[in-house]
């Protein structure tokens, strides 16, 4: 009777192991799943494109202010400038260090900024053809 009673304990204690595995492995089933959910593709162009055509179609002589880059942002393509503060920021202060840009006042992402010579002949051709 002893041996019964020993062996009737440790099989309980067995399954516990066991079901605890599969609730483990049950729960990272269910986290890798939302790590696949598709992202949206955003319904307006790539920041770069946006500033550009931004300070292109402002026209203003002494360069155009980070606020009408993003006002402009904001009118014409629907988007929240807000949200895209910080890409805008980094664009034009790389568009500067690559000379796509210069910056007529201020220091970093704020004063005002112009399309360089080289950029607007760069784009003169891809529009033509």
């Amino acid at each position: 009777m002893s041996n019964s009673a020993v062996a009737t304990s440790a099989s309980p204690v067995a399954a516990t192991p066991a079901t605890v595995e599969k609730k483990v492995v049950q729960k990272k089933a269910s986290g890798s799943g939302k790590a696949k959910k598709a992202t949206a593709t955003p319904s307006h162009p790539p920041t770069q494109q946006m500033v550009d055509a931004s300070i292109k179609n402002l026209k203003e002589r002494g360069g155009s202010s980070l606020l009408a880059i993003k006002k402009y942002i904001t009118a014409t393509y629907k988007c929240d400038a807000q949200k895209l503060a910080p890409f805008i920021k980094k664009y034009l202060k790389s568009a500067v260090v690559n000379g796509k840009l210069i910056r007529t006042k201020g220091k970093g992402a704020s004063g005002s900024f112009k399309l360089s010579a080289s950029a607007k002949k760069d784009k003169d051709p891809k529009g033509k053809s």
